[in-house]
């Protein structure tokens, strides 16, 4: 397996439940940090609904591994945000066998 190049640098959030003020909870995201990054598309799909479409692209993004339990190993239900886009992190897997870069299975959804 050949050495990832990370040449994207993307923030890491992590869901918050904040308090609306009337008794329930309104989710926030909170930036953990920023990770350098391969990314690699898959290919995309469009569902029309009854008022609005979406456009759904799969990515593999690799980035530097972090042990297991550190804030900075990213997990499923955060995402990756680079500007206004976002990339929401489904599984994460060992890259390669030495354990130094984790392969993160996400997705990217736009609505148009």
């Amino acid at each position: 397996m050949s050495i990832p190049v990370l040449n994207r640098k993307l923030v890491l959030e992590v869901p918050e439940r904040v308090a609306d003020g009337a008794g329930g909870f309104a989710h926030s995201w909170v930036a953990l940090g920023e990770v350098w990054a391969q990314m690699s598309p898959g290919t995309g799909v469009e569902r029309a609904g009854e008022f609005v479409t979406l456009a759904s692209v799969p990515w593999k993004i690799v980035v530097r591994s972090a042990p297991e339990g550190s804030p900075r190993r990213p997990l499923p239900e955060q995402r990756f945000r680079d500007g206004a886009r976002v990339f929401r992190i489904l599984a994460v897997a060992e890259y390669d066998l030495t354990g130094h870069y984790l392969t993160c299975f996400s997705r990217e959804e736009v609505v148009a």
